[in-house]
């Protein structure tokens, strides 16, 4: 975990029981208090290559960004707009570069990744995402999905035609119906979510969330309280018990009981200029 005065964080990536290589990616920066989660696709280790150029692209431009934000008076007046902009720039950002990758070296073609990102300010978080990668919210004891799958098995269930409790059992599940890095007409979904004191965010990719339900991965949240390391773990392990039918990653973001709106640099840096 790295120590943080307000949020904490902590992450763990696993290849799983099945895979041969690890295709998921992820980066987080305490200091500006966001997240991202990447899964990749693609034969050859190309998803290893789609992910890892996700992440690593959108850390950078939302660090790039975030500098430029903070150096602008106006700033208040207008966070949240500004933060959509950037985190839908910044992920297009991505999306082009893998796109160009993958034009440059044939063995890469049609390789792509979902993605799903956070980013903690003022109160807040903002959650950007495309494709089956989730973010959970455990408030108060009750863990609740805040991102909506962009998936074939999503869509069934939304027209009633599968019910949700028979999903994991589903052939469809791994088929998205949008992905980083696959077209240049890709769509980012984006929400913000108030946070309050006590809340615990997961960030997974579906090697989580194929294996366990929502009551076993609230239950060992609630089981293991505040230490984020042993729940990763713990959360990683049960995936594996339950057949690590694929590549597993968590990232898992508490925000202290006694914690204030603007824990990390730049939320402090927006109640400066105001």
């Amino acid at each position: 975990m790295v120590p943080h005065p307000a949020f904490e964080f902590a992450a763990k990536t696993d290849t799983g029981l099945i895979r041969s290589h690890n295709e998921d990616s992820i980066a987080i920066n305490p200091d500006y208090g966001f997240a991202i989660l990447a899964d990749g696709m693609g034969g050859y280790n190309a998803g290893e290559v789609a992910s890892d150029i996700a992440t690593s692209v959108l850390k950078d431009a939302l660090e790039d960004g975030l500098k430029q934000l903070q150096s602008k008076h106006e700033l208040r007046a207008h966070c949240d707009k500004q933060i959509h902009q950037l985190m839908i720039d910044s992920i297009q950002r991505a999306n082009t570069a893998i796109l160009h990758a993958a034009d440059a070296e044939p063995e890469y073609a049609g390789m792509g990744t979902t993605l799903v990102a956070a980013l903690f300010h003022e109160g807040k978080v903002t959650v950007a995402h495309v494709g089956d990668s989730r973010a959970y919210r455990l408030r108060q004891g009750t863990l609740e999905q805040i991102t909506h799958d962009h998936s074939l098995l999503q869509e069934q269930i939304d027209a009633g035609l599968i019910a949700p409790e028979w999903a994991r059992f589903s052939l469809n599940k791994n088929l998205v119906t949008r992905a980083v890095g696959v077209g240049f007409d890709m769509e980012v979904e984006i929400h913000d979510h108030d946070t309050e004191p006590g809340d615990v965010y997961l960030l997974c990719s579906d090697g989580l969330s194929d294996m366990l339900d929502v009551r076993e991965i609230q239950g060992i949240l609630k089981d293991c309280g505040a230490a984020l390391e042993e729940a990763c773990d713990t959360l990683v392990q049960r995936a594996n018990d339950n057949g690590g039918r694929d590549n597993i990653s968590v990232i898992l973001i508490r925000i202290p009981a006694n914690s204030g709106a603007s824990g990390n640099l730049f939320g402090r840096i927006m109640n400066w200029l105001t």
